[in-house]
């Protein structure tokens, strides 16, 4: 059995290049192969392709599914899988159905039914560890040029983030009475409280709230000096008071001096009966009695179970064979999913008015604090601060208002084996939530629908340390930032495939966001719960399409400034009254290309610069023997047909050129025309694009790079690497197919 093991890696690692995996910027090879089941077929969620024929390997991490005829692949992490059932045998085989919690639905059929038994504890096993330790972020290693492991693991911190917030130290301090987690071991270290409040009235005031998690300071509203704080619901019962609570309330309600006499707001994200019901049991909300000073309100936000149900419903409906109209609707209907985000949206957007337009503080209250009030606490932040829109504004948002405030990730993710009744999509419809404001606001926000899918798909995918854990106590015990790599040090390393084209940061600044939740304005997210059903979506993407338009026009801008500061050169060393003969040796040049070269200056217009290539080719081209006429061109033409045309109208002996950059700062006229073959005009279209040059298929969600060096599409196993290109003029590193990289380190040797 271990000589066929390592049979089939020998065979794998000698055809690397097709099966050779990139996935979100790993290279794993299929080493610590597991098992390997030939004359699999592979059916799709709904059918509506051809069944493929493959293998499947099994590693450690990874499920496999390769089709050698159509040059097809399909990777699933271990950790994606949700759930898996073995359905009633059929004439093609034993069917396993997989589901998966990016919302990826496969069959396969397997020919023999002990194969099918042994990929199905194999995947058990690993989709479900039995402790943290034994998750994919302990063992996982990119490859040695991706990024640092330090990389990400500093990027928030909590009194940097509060003093960028201007809070006032008069009113406000970072306070340490839970350094080691004594107050709340759900809590972060460092918390933020009004100066007034004394160490007992902290105390105290987390005696009387469920888990200990009293009230703290999430954001602060430097317009107005309102702010938003959160806590989890109190453990009154239907008399019990705490008077340390009770004063901590009115510290917070005097922390707005511009406010002073307006009552705080406390927000209960629960139904009224809910709040009501728990009241019963020893836990509940505030006496309104006692609490006079206070305004409350109750926002209807249902509870875990509710919503872990809701979107098992919503799954059933993207399983629907060829539904009507009717059928569809009526079904998304059911499921309560688009409700519950309204629900989310609507919370958020009024916390948000609230703080922002009246300037009244707002106290967030849930069950226990960390599940719905981490998703309307960072969501109105969202809303009320344009750096939380941004690339590392919505990463530090995340990792404040939900990492270090011990939103359950390990519990809510289903991370490891045992009770599911604590699985619940909280961070998915948080997630969702951030792309329906994104709708409404599509030049507000810096980031684009990819990363929010990136950011989601890591939050289940245990390949980074960043999620793993229910609190920041759990993560400093497990030593994440020593032992894994930060999902943040990937993203940032990536930050071109998630950049919005459509982002304006003047709109950015206008203020609070206003999202509007009018039924009609809630849309069904077919990018997230239908992403892997490609017939469902167009050909072509819009903000794909943005997106190359952009990198395209950064690419030629580039390239233009270049072109123009060389010809400007070439200009300044004709018109030089100082060079000599032994410099320049000045045969003859035509009116029109004399005229030509004077028209690219720096204020060249882009039709000017575009021509710039042929007509330096034609006008620079170095001196050679009489014995080297006959020899090939770049292009293919003899030397001896330059001549003829009068191409080689000038000779330069010494082969270098004057850059304006500096009297030292040569280059030869091979290095010009290298930089200027170094990058393409034209890119190829997405649009009729199928398959990488390695035949790779493209699906719908698969990214497509373009080269930047000769302008054609591959996969991202293809584009692996990043390289300054010689006709770029800032020198900035830009994606290269593997061809072109060999050719233009070899020609820059």
């Amino acid at each position: 059995m271990m000589t066929l093991l390592n049979t089939v890696t020998d065979t794998v690692s000698s055809t690397v290049d097709k099966l050779f995996f990139v996935h979100h910027g790993c290279y794993d090879g299929l080493k610590n192969l597991q098992k390997k089941v030939e004359n699999v077929r592979l059916v799709d969620r709904l059918g509506a392709r051809k069944p493929s024929c493959g293998t499947i390997y099994l590693t450690n991490t990874h499920l496999v599914f390769a089709d050698e005829e159509q040059k097809h692949e399909s990777w699933i992490l271990h950790m994606h899988i949700s759930s898996m059932e073995r359905l009633q045998l059929t004439t093609a085989g034993f069917p396993l159905y997989i589901q998966c919690k990016t919302f990826q639905c496969i069959t396969v059929l397997i020919p023999r039914e002990k194969d099918c038994q042994e990929v199905h504890a194999i995947l058990e096993k690993y989709s479900r560890a039995m402790r943290l330790e034994d998750l994919y972020a302990f063992t996982y290693q990119p490859s040695c040029d991706a990024f640092y492991q330090v990389a990400g693991w500093a990027l928030y911190d909590t009194q940097t983030e509060y003093l960028r917030m201007e809070f006032p130290e008069k009113h406000w301090c970072i306070s340490l009475i839970n350094k080691n987690y004594e107050i709340c071991d759900t809590y972060p270290k460092c918390v933020a409280v009004p100066r007034s409040a004394t160490t007992p009235l902290l105390v105290g005031s987390s005696k009387f709230r469920s888990h200990g998690r009293l009230p703290v300071l999430c954001y602060y509203y430097k317009h107005n000096q309102a702010t938003i704080m959160r806590c989890s619901q109190p453990l009154s019962g239907f008399s019990a008071h705490c008077l340390e609570d009770e004063q901590l309330l009115h510290c917070i309600r005097k922390t707005n001096p511009t406010h002073s006499s307006a009552p705080l707001c406390i927000v209960d994200t629960r139904p009224a009966v809910n709040s009501a019901v728990c009241r019963v049991t020893v836990t509940g909300s505030e006496n309104a009695n006692i609490y006079s000073d206070f305004k409350f309100v109750f926002l209807s936000i249902e509870n875990i179970h509710v919503m872990r149900d809701s979107l098992h419903k919503l799954v059933e409906v993207c399983e629907l064979r060829e539904p009507s109209v009717e059928e569809f609707l009526a079904a998304l209907q059911s499921s309560g999913w688009l409700k519950h985000i309204k629900s989310i949206v609507d919370t958020s957007a009024f916390i948000a008015t609230t703080v922002g337009d009246e300037g009244v503080s707002v106290l967030v209250q849930c069950s226990d604090g960390g599940d719905i009030a981490a998703q309307v606490c960072s969501l109105a932040s969202l809303l009320l601060d344009p750096f939380y829109r941004t690339l590392q504004g919505f990463m530090i948002l995340v990792e404040k208002e939900w990492l270090s405030f011990g939103h359950k990730f390990t519990d809510r993710c289903g991370y490891l084996q045992g009770d599911q009744k604590e699985t619940s999509p909280i961070f998915t419809q948080f997630i969702e939530a951030v792309w329906q404001v994104m709708q409404q606001f599509p030049c507000a926000f810096q980031f684009n629908e990819r990363f929010l899918l990136a950011v989601h798909d890591h939050a289940f995918s245990c390949q980074f340390g960043t999620f793993i854990g229910n609190c920041e106590k759990d993560r400093v015990d497990l030593r994440l930032s020593e032992r894994t790599y930060s999902l943040w040090g990937y993203l940032l390393k990536h930050m071109g495939e998630f950049i919005n084209p459509l982002y304006r940061r003047e709109d950015s600044q206008l203020g609070v966001l206003r999202p509007v939740s009018n039924p009609q304005n809630i849309k069904f997210w077919r990018g997230m719960y239908m992403r892997f059903e490609g017939w469902v979506h167009p050909k072509e993407s819009v903000m794909e399409r943005l997106c190359i338009m952009k990198d395209q026009s950064s690419s030629l801008e580039d390239h233009i400034k270049l072109v123009a500061k060389r010809v400007t050169s070439v200009k300044n060393l004709i018109g030089s009254k100082t060079y000599t003969n032994s410099c320049v040796k000045a045969n003859s040049m035509t009116d029109s290309a004399f005229s030509s070269m004077s028209a690219l200056s720096e204020d060249a217009t882009i039709n000017d610069v575009m021509s710039a290539p042929t007509y330096m080719t034609r006008s620079l081209q170095p001196a050679v023997n009489k014995a080297d006429s006959l020899s090939p061109t770049n292009d293919g033409r003899s030397r001896s047909e330059d001549y003829e045309s009068g191409i080689d109208s000038l000779q330069i002996s010494t082969n270098t050129i004057a850059s304006s950059g500096g009297e030292n700062n040569h280059i030869t006229v091979e290095q010009m025309l290298l930089e200027l073959d170094s990058v393409a005009v034209e890119w190829k279209s997405v649009r009729k694009a199928r398959s990488c040059s390695c035949a790779m298929q493209f699906e719908h969600f698969t990214r497509k790079y373009h080269c930047w060096r000769c302008g054609r599409i591959y996969c991202g196993r293809c584009v692996d690497k990043q390289i300054h290109l010689p006709g770029h003029e800032s020198q900035r590193t830009v994606p290269v197919c593997r061809s072109c990289c060999k050719k233009v380190l070899c020609m820059s040797v």
